[in-house]
């Protein structure tokens, strides 16, 4: 059974048999909802690449302290993947964010498209980035993942055409697209951008502003906009050696 896995800052660094602390919203995590208790194990990690294996040797009501067993440090998996998502309605950005974290993406850019149903104006972009980026963390220590995605700030459409430029690989998803994810070549390195639309889907000026990267389709079937990344990023992570 793996072992739970919570964020600390403190371990980048941290030698074999030092004693960490973790508390905060993190530390009552552990002895409340996950009822950790002494004798048990954790893996603490700084969600970039470190962690570690450590012993639980005391707990309070809101924090415990751990010996660190073993520690590792992971180099980043290439190739990066970013995955540019149209701003969904409701609750399906955050179903979005959780299964791109899970299996593997490495940047989610949330994107104001033209046809999004969900607009984030004023004090509500910070309050749904937030919730973008805390199921994010969830859903990577729930995944035992030891880099964490970043979510950035909200992309305009000029921001994404900067991304897609610099890609290795560029992929926009369209239902009317000819081309399909089967006939790409993925590289083994470098970075991959694949956008997904909103449900009101693109416009010809957002078509023609992503003109750097290729159009393709997902099969005959047409997929939600919170499902199409997470679809094609397996597909895509397939043929790499990431998987």
């Amino acid at each position: 059974m793996s072992l739970p896995v919570f964020l600390s800052g403190d371990v980048a660094g941290a030698a074999d048999g030092s004693l960490l602390e973790l508390s905060g919203d993190e530390g009552r995590h552990a002895v409340v909802v996950r009822r950790i208790r002494s004798g048990e194990q954790v893996v603490l990690t700084d969600g970039g690449g470190t962690a570690a294996t450590c012993e639980v040797v005391a707990t309070t009501k809101a924090s415990l302290t751990a010996r660190v067993l073993s520690s590792s440090v992971t180099p980043r998996e290439e190739p990066a993947v970013t995955v540019v998502q149209a701003i969904p309605k409701g609750d399906r950005g955050e179903l979005a964010v959780e299964m791109l974290t899970e299996v593997g993406v490495d940047r989610i850019v949330p994107w104001a498209a033209a046809r999004c149903v969900a607009v984030w104006r004023d004090e509500r972009i910070e309050k749904s980035l937030a919730k973008w980026r805390a199921t994010s963390r969830e859903a990577a220590k729930q995944s035992r993942r030891v880099w964490f995605p970043s979510v950035t700030g909200v992309a305009s459409t000029d921001d994404v055409a900067g991304l897609l430029a610099s890609a290795d690989l560029a992929v926009v998803l369209h239902e009317a697209a000819t081309a399909s994810l089967a006939g790409l070549a993925v590289p083994v390195a470098g970075s991959v951008v694949v956008v997904v639309g909103p449900e009101g889907g693109l416009g010809e000026e957002e078509l023609a502003a992503f003109s750097s990267a290729t159009v393709v389709r997902l099969g005959s079937s047409v997929l939600r906009t919170s499902t199409a990344g997470v679809a094609a990023v397996s597909a895509l992570l397939s043929r790499t050696p990431r998987w």
